[in-house]
């Protein structure tokens, strides 16, 4: 395999004195996990494979390679910081292979960065030829102060950023810029851009936001654990058009409308509710738990189905958070009947049911108004 031309030199070497910790930051747990270790995860997830330099404080380098060898990738190194950010910054760039082109700068405090905002940064370096660094825009109110904390004027935040990172540079550029720097900046683009270089901006992502005081590592943590009591699931159902069956759809009765086939009454958009639900609480698919070999289902409606689905579910100890669902077909037409449908259904599950259509423009079997296809997602909660 060739070297890879993209790096990452990742900064953990800080103590982290305001998260009172009593080690250094980036070896500070997280829900089981070292900061470190959820920042290195992003990085690896990565589209595009990466030479990672850890920067790590003298005390914690046999930790820092323990963390490294137990995430099993080759192109992982640590080296040990220096006295400052920028020396540390400068001794992983010094680590890296002469086949980097890119280099990004990222703080392992950021431990949740997600891959796709490093996937980000890496394309925007490659197009611009600049240095990029990942955004959020100023939501606050921001206002210029005295010494003596009296207001002096409103600052206007229509052109202020927050910034993250992965910062990203060209890396002939940030070498160049590195051996120039005669101060301390507060990131690594203030830098580069002291020496000349463009420095623009993508989009940034809310979760990246840095761990500096405990009241962050809890928000944190409260953020993982509610992932983690999350699941999500996916169904889709598909039903021809036979004009012999009245129409049933949604757990409503359609008069004077083409009914659906299918050995129960073919309401897909209630089957696909069912299959998403079975599907985000690990419990199958309508197939396995109400076969059209079992006769006492034979013209079921679509709510009898929805009814034990739920049961099941709630059994399995997870409330129901919403369903999404969206029909694909070119009748009926939902429109004057989307609030009752979604009344209806949000009753018998439980928990908010939206619906939406719409057509194939013409295409596939639901374009040539051969039948309709459904396509539902749920959204399951942990229940403690």
């Amino acid at each position: 395999m060739s070297e890879p031309t993209v790096g990452v030199v990742v900064v953990a070497a800080g103590m982290g004195a305001r998260l009172g910790a009593g080690v250094p930051k980036a070896f500070v747990e997280l829900r089981g996990r070292t900061l470190l270790e959820r920042a290195l995860e992003g990085v690896l997830g990565a589209e595009r494979p990466a030479q990672v330099v850890v920067v790590a404080p003298a005390s914690h380098l046999a930790a820092a390679r323990a963390i490294a060898e137990r995430l099993a990738s080759e192109y992982v190194s640590v080296v040990v910081g220096g006295d400052s950010r920028q020396a540390s910054v400068a001794a992983g760039l010094a680590a890296l292979h002469p086949a980097v082109e890119i280099v990004m700068v990222h703080d392992a405090a950021r431990a949740l960065a997600p891959s796709a905002l490093f996937d980000r940064v890496t394309r925007a370096v490659e197009s611009s030829g600049s240095g990029v660094v990942p955004s959020l825009p100023v939501s606050d109110t921001i206002k210029r102060i005295d010494a003596d904390a009296r207001v002096l004027a409103t600052v206007d935040r229509s052109d202020l950023v927050h910034v993250q990172t992965p910062q990203g540079f060209p890396r002939a550029a940030f070498e160049a810029a590195n051996t120039l720097a005669i101060v301390e900046y507060t990131d690594d683009a203030a830098l580069f851009a002291a020496a000349g270089y463009t420095v623009s901006v993508t989009t940034g992502e809310a979760i990246a936001f840095k761990i500096t005081t405990p009241w962050d590592l809890r928000r944190a943590e409260n953020l993982l654990g509610a992932t983690a009591a999350m699941r999500t699931g996916v169904g889709i159902d598909v039903h021809a058009y036979d004009a012999a069956e009245p129409l049933w759809l949604g757990g409503l009765y359609w008069p004077d409308e083409v009914g659906l086939s299918g050995h129960s009454d073919g309401d897909a958009l209630s089957h696909a509710i069912c299959d998403a639900l079975l599907s985000a609480a690990g419990l199958g698919d309508m197939g396995g738990r109400f076969g059209t070999a079992d006769p006492q289902f034979a013209g079921a409606h679509g709510e009898v189905f929805l009814r034990a689905t739920v049961a099941l579910v709630v059994g399995a100890g997870y409330a129901i958070g919403n369903v999404s669902v969206q029909l694909v077909a070119n009748t009926p037409r939902l429109g004057a009947r989307r609030v009752e449908i979604e009344q209806h259904l949000s009753a018998v599950v439980g928990a908010p049911v939206s619906v939406s259509a719409t057509t194939s423009d013409g295409l596939g079997f639901t374009g040539k108004g051969e039948g309709v296809a459904v396509v539902a997602t749920a959204l399951l909660l942990l229940v403690d």
